[in-house]
């Protein structure tokens, strides 16, 4: 009967190890999915912010256009296009989304956003097809980002606000 109680002290152990790592497991969030799609869509949206990286990158977009239409020159351009390369490069790390077809409209609205700010950058204002090119990235960006915006919208009932003025703490879901 000697080995009776060591054989229960490993049991013991045994169980002990399980029952912590049923906790940590449960502490920590499961799986990472904390509810139905549509409530990890809307918690997802609302923790990255998501209007605001749209507003954002769509913004900088819009400041390239006129600074492109005024003939601002090279200064201006390395300015507003460098800030829209960095901008859409660092609402892409915020993915991926809890849906697939949402991070992938997002992923190609940044990715085309971040074409657009670096053909327009390396253009200096002179080179006009680099110009072009960067004038059609931005116009597709646009669209990309329009569509992942109209899908959350679908998806969740919301209206995701694509305003970089929101006051904190209210969020861009209302």
């Amino acid at each position: 009967m000697s080995g009776s109680p060591a054989r229960w002290k490993i049991v013991v152990a045994g169980a002990g190890v399980v029952a912590i790592g049923v906790l940590a497991f449960i502490a920590y969030g499961g799986t990472g999915r904390s509810g139905t799609p549509t409530q990890d869509l809307v918690a997802w949206v609302r923790q990255t912010g998501l209007g605001a990286s749209v507003g954002t990158v769509v913004g900088d977009a819009s400041r390239v256009r006129i600074a492109v239409d005024g003939h601002q020159g090279s200064g201006v351009l390395h300015t507003d296009c460098g800030v829209l390369l960095t901008d859409a490069q660092s609402a892409n790390g915020e993915l991926p989304t809890p849906n697939a077809q949402l991070t992938d409209l997002l992923s190609s609205g940044y990715a085309l956003a971040y074409d657009a700010g670096n053909d327009c950058y390396n253009s200096a204002g002179t080179n006009r097809s680099l110009l072009d090119r960067a004038t059609k990235e931005r116009i597709q960006a646009e669209a990309k980002l329009q569509q992942a915006v109209t899908l959350v919208d679908q998806l969740t009932g919301l209206t995701v606000s694509t305003t970089t003025t929101t006051e904190p703490d209210i969020g861009v879901l209302g």
